[in-house]
């Protein structure tokens, strides 16, 4: 359990900090498409010796898990983030991952239908303290304004987030977390690149320097960052961290990621966070202790 925490906050952490190192690289001219297409495909080289490393040869295994891996590059990985770039074109960044990061909410609903797996009161407690504090911390109680494509499009990523804890957490498709991490890295990158060549997700670069917090950097380094630490390392741990804490509990830790986003927005953005921000990030992690204990000692699936 200690382990499957460790690696669910770490893994938190490195996708909370994508956000503050692709702002950079907007500025500087980079369309979003661009930035995840080269984050994922980076991802990808990264992790995909290791996840055949870990393979060790069992292709029956990988020919098994064919389906799942497709669906989880294009649903988990690439779509999820395709369709929340899409939101975000039409409605408010905090409105879009308010919905977004429901994903949780729906994790408990289909573990309970699926699988029998009935929520606890603390932890149902908990998701209404984790809800609440995300709605503080995104800031949305001010004059939100809903589109209803968007709306649709930041659905559909939820249902890619909830797609990805879903099959972390599953225990029986004898994939290695490295090989399922890779597997997905590597179908999302491609799925993503078909996007690009047929111009459906826009690709716009630009060489010039990078602004991350006081210093100029070159424009490759928040890529490679990107690519190694916020997808390689992210997906890898967020892979082990669901296969050791199931998928309920290790997606509500997931909702660290939006304390570390507005922490890296201070630290690389001079965003100072509000004291209203603070006290949702205090909800959000009383929401996830008590998640905790409300799940049982070891996931079953």
């Amino acid at each position: 359990m200690r382990t499957g925490l460790a690696l669910a906050v770490g893994a938190s952490l490195a996708f909370g900090a994508s956000g503050s190192l692709a702002r950079g690289l907007f500025d500087a001219g980079w369309s979003p498409g661009a930035v995840v297409l080269i984050r994922i495909s980076i991802g990808a080289l990264v992790v995909l010796p290791f996840g055949l490393a870990a393979l060790a040869g069992r292709w029956d295994v990988l020919r098994r898990n064919v389906k799942l891996l497709l669906l989880y590059g294009l649903l988990a990985v690439a779509g999820a983030q395709y369709c929340y770039f899409n939101a975000v074109q039409r409605m408010d960044v905090g409105p879009a991952l308010l919905i977004e990061f429901t994903a949780p909410a729906a994790v408990v609903g289909w573990m309970w239908v699926r699988h029998g797996q009935r929520p606890r009161r603390i932890t149902v407690a908990g998701a209404i303290l984790a809800a609440l504090g995300l709605a503080l911390v995104l800031d949305i109680f001010g004059g939100v304004s809903l589109d209803g494509i968007g709306v649709a499009w930041a659905t559909a990523a939820m249902i890619g987030a909830a797609t990805y804890f879903v099959i972390n957490g599953n225990l029986t498709t004898g994939l290695p977390p490295l090989t399922l991490a890779a597997g997905g890295l590597v179908v999302g990158a491609l799925g993503l690149g078909l996007l690009a060549l047929t111009g459906v997700l826009p690709v716009d670069t630009a060489s010039g320097d990078v602004r991350l917090a006081d210093a100029t950097v070159a424009w490759w380094t928040p890529l490679v960052l990107l690519g190694v630490v916020t997808a390689g390392l992210a997906y890898v741990a967020g892979v082990a961290a669901g296969r050791r804490l199931g998928s309920r509990l290790a997606s509500f830790v997931s909702l660290i990621e939006v304390i570390a986003g507005v922490g890296f927005a201070w630290v690389l953005l001079d965003q100072i966070p509000t004291a209203m921000q603070a006290a949702g990030g205090a909800l959000i992690l009383l929401g996830v202790v008590a998640v905790h204990l409300g799940e049982p000692a070891a996931p079953a699936y």
